[in-house]
């Protein structure tokens, strides 16, 4: 599993750090986000659908939806003709309206409110999620936030795997993740700050921060990004299964690997806002 989960990496970082990096002349990682929103979103149906029947199809477009909506080159593109306050309430609106209309004319009456629910909360916590990122990516320096939103989180869950491995002994979740430890937790605080502190250098991803505010962000990311990592875990054990996919070797589905990303970016983003308008 760890061999397969390293020769992942050797191929999946080098074209996420490619995506991110050259966001011209098209908006590569917009692309990236949007077909990994859509892979994920019809992985979080797939799983649902044993339990209830969302509506798929529409949750499908309306997630990337969300996730395109966030890209300032096609938000400048509305600007002149349409209030830009007024399209996150407006998807979000006609989700809500056009999925219960939908409802009307489906087949399978029963528990139709249980596959609607499901249906809203694949929408938000994958294309709304998902959609913080690629709002990030469009900040001043957005590109290196999104870099350190990402390079803390991998650290984080990298030192806890290892630390959790080789100390672990105290349950942080046993109900919910039984592998998880206190340990194992602490190591990936640690490890995210360690990680923060290189965006302190003097390199191309160097951003304008104080060693204070990077250790404070490396401390949000990771305690927002386990809880992330938790949250998928809960998920999965209502789901009964181990894993949501097996679309990335060694580390099971794409929404496997976007659990703690995405809490993350969000955390991230609105730490960006409000350290640049301080």
């Amino acid at each position: 599993m760890l061999r397969k989960r390293v020769i992942t990496a050797l191929w999946g970082i080098p074209l996420l750090i490619a995506a991110i990096w050259f966001d011209k002349p098209l908006p590569w990682f917009t692309v990236f986000l949007a077909i990994w929103g859509v892979l994920a979103i019809s992985e979080f149906y797939r799983l649902v659908a044993a339990k209830a029947a969302p509506l798929t199809y529409l949750g499908l477009v309306w997630t990337l939806f969300f996730i395109l909506s966030r890209n300032p080159e096609l938000l400048s593109r509305l600007e002149p003709h349409f209030d830009l306050a007024l399209l996150t309430p407006l998807l979000l609106t006609s989700a809500v309206m056009l999925s219960l209309i939908c409802l009307i004319w489906r087949r399978q009456k029963e528990k139709a409110f249980t596959g609607w629910s499901w249906t809203m909360a694949g929408i938000l916590y994958v294309g709304c999620l998902l959609g913080y990122l690629v709002a990030l990516r469009g900040l001043e320096d957005g590109r290196n936030w999104v870099f350190l939103a990402l390079f803390t989180t991998f650290a984080s869950d990298t030192t806890a795997f290892f630390v959790g491995r080789a100390f672990g002994r105290h349950h942080l979740a046993p109900r919910i993740s039984p592998g998880k430890t206190w340990e194992g937790t602490i190591g990936g605080v640690l490890g995210a700050i360690l990680l923060s502190l290189f965006f302190l250098l003097p390199t191309p991803l160097k951003l304008d921060l104080n060693w204070w505010q990077a250790v404070l962000i490396g401390l949000l990311v990771s305690i927002f990004g386990q809880l992330g990592d938790l949250v998928e875990s809960l998920f999965k054990r209502n789901m009964e299964v181990k894993d949501s996919g097996k679309l990335v070797p060694g580390h099971g589905g794409i929404l496997d690997r976007m659990d703690s990303i995405v809490f993350a970016g969000v955390v991230v983003y609105y730490y960006a806002l409000f350290f640049n308008a301080g």
